[in-house]
């Protein structure tokens, strides 16, 4: 069994002429001398590492699409008859009191100073991207009036076309990441924040010190990795200028715009773009902690690490590590995860997927403990969209971890609100959209409530961070019927064993009990 789907993939926007194609090298089985194409072969002879890349870059985000042997469809939900977890001191659970719509959606993080959040979602890392950019105003404004944390990715500074620095390389005054920073606060309401996310080259440019300095940011969050990818942040570009300036500013370019041959290929338009990279960082633990106390005594209250999908090794170095430092979050990655550009064999072929990341992270946080080690809010991450997901993710990992990391679902609702502001303003709405209306109050069923909340200022809302909310509300309602049929009425009322494992392997392991073990001793007591 062939464990990825063979052949050209719509992500690199390849396609396999034949029906019939070889599983383990994705060609067709009968190749033609004379094909005319599409497969990744065939397109990479002639654009070479342009293929590596998801395209076109700034359009779109990409998820690996990997069948993995066990996933979290392999584990259902508990539902009972009986029982009401969590409810508000002094109240009893009763058919009146025990209702779904009174479920306690909430949750928090922090090591002492705490960060509440509605719901327990997050965005993934929006950073340097294109997409993240010329999105963010929906992305910002979304996520502040949802009441949940937006992650400021790496290299955003860094790639600031207006960026000014002073004579060691620091950073001065960056236009982008202000406005990143003043876009979400003007909407924040005591829940979420605003995270801004520091790798190698954020390091060296003094990001860190620029915004707890303009900007006051109370948490920084360092980057270890993500699950998409195991090198470091990409992005593309598409003139010689711009790509000298980044190669100037400390970056990795390729290929190499200082070439003399590169130079005269993009003159003649074989090279249309370039690529940008990160440096891989090194962790030791006397680096981590030493950057830890310096970036306290720059006056942060809160720091965050996110990790991604890497060896036992590497998973263990994060948690023990992060416990030591008293860090306040530590987001775990699992692959494929998703993207706005990652090399797309590497996201299909690198790290360890997110349900057996999950399962080994619970394994870990239960030794650290009986050692006496307190363990930080956890956050998973990596290739989630919907309620049950939320649950699964909480539960299994209970009660270590306290939220969810999203990126491409928090992602679409902001693409799908934009785009129906200009559907709107053009009078092209597609029919998917245009049954339920052609105003956005009588498309968006939040719409209304928003506009009462936010009087005039509703007119600085866009429709994508519309979308966002609605989305958001969505989760949560499908959280609390979860919940309510699980008989928990707080998230801290979640536990491992609301959840069943329906495959002997995904019992082995997750450590969830298997569905023809579970609550069987509590049964076989009944039947006595």
């Amino acid at each position: 069994m062939n464990l990825r789907a063979p052949g050209g993939n719509d992500a690199t926007r390849t396609f396999n002429r034949s029906k019939n194609v070889v599983p383990c090298s994705g060609l067709c089985s009968r190749c033609l001398e004379t094909c005319r194409g599409n497969c990744e072969v065939f397109k990479s002879s002639f654009r070479g590492r342009e293929v590596i890349y998801p395209g076109p870059f700034g359009e779109m985000t990409a998820g690996g699409d990997k069948d993995y042997p066990v996933d979290y469809s392999h584990l259902n939900i508990q539902g009972y008859a009986l029982g009401a977890k969590g409810l508000p001191k002094g109240v009893e659970g009763n058919p009146d009191t025990a209702t779904f719509p009174g479920v306690n959606t909430e949750t928090e993080y922090g090591w002492d100073k705490k960060v509440k959040m509605k719901a327990p979602i997050f965005t993934g890392a929006l950073g340097s991207t294109e997409i993240a950019r010329k999105n963010w105003e929906h992305f910002a404004i979304g996520a502040a009036i949802s009441g949940v944390t937006i992650v400021c990715g790496e290299n955003v500074c860094g790639i600031d076309p207006k960026l000014e620095l002073d004579s060691k390389g620091k950073v001065t005054n960056a236009p982008d990441m202000d406005r990143r920073i003043e876009v979400y606060k003007r909407f924040q309401e005591g829940y979420g924040e605003i995270l801004v996310q520091m790798n190698v080259e954020d390091t060296r440019l003094g990001v860190a010190e620029y915004v707890r300095k303009k900007h006051k940011l109370e948490t920084i969050e360092l980057k270890w990795g993500q699950g998409a990818k195991c090198i470091g942040g990409e992005i593309k570009v598409k003139s010689l200028e711009r790509a000298l300036e980044l190669k100037k500013r400390g970056y990795i370019v390729t290929p190499d715009p200082a070439v003399k041959a590169t130079q005269e290929a993009f003159k003649a338009g074989a090279i249309k773009e370039f690529e940008r990279h990160s440096r891989l960082g090194f962790v030791s633990e006397e680096g981590f902690m030493k950057e830890i106390k310096r970036l306290r005594d720059l006056g942060f209250k809160r720091i965050t690490l996110k990790t991604g999908a890497y060896s036992m090794r590497e998973l263990a170095m994060a948690l023990k590590y992060s416990s030591m430092a008293k860090i306040d979050l530590l987001t775990i990655d699992g692959a494929p995860g998703g993207t706005g550009m990652s090399p797309w064999r590497m996201m299909q072929e690198w790290g360890i997927p997110t349900f057996y990341l999950q399962a080994l992270t619970y394994e870990f946080c239960e030794k650290l403990a009986k050692k006496g080690m307190r363990i930080p809010d956890i956050a998973i991450a990596g290739g989630f969209s919907l309620e049950d997901h939320v649950f699964k993710v909480l539960a299994m990992g209970s009660p270590y971890v306290k939220a969810v990391c999203m990126g491409r679902a928090l992602m679409i609702p902001g693409f799908v609100g934009k785009n129906i502001d200009e559907w709107i303003k053009k009078n092209d709405i597609p029919p998917t959209v245009k049954e339920f209306g052609t105003k956005p109050e009588e498309i968006f069923v939040c719409y209304e409530e928003l506009a009462e909340k936010y009087g005039k200022d509703m007119k600085d809302i866009p429709l994508g961070a519309v979308g966002i909310y609605t989305f958001s509300q969505r989760i949560k309602v499908g959280l609390q019927q979860l919940m309510a049929g699980s008989r928990n009425f707080n998230l801290s009322a979640i536990s491992r064993n609301d959840l069943m494992a329906l495959t002997e392997d995904a019992s082995k392991i997750s450590g969830i009990p298997y569905v023809m073990d579970a609550y069987r001793k509590e049964a076989e007591k009944i039947l006595k």
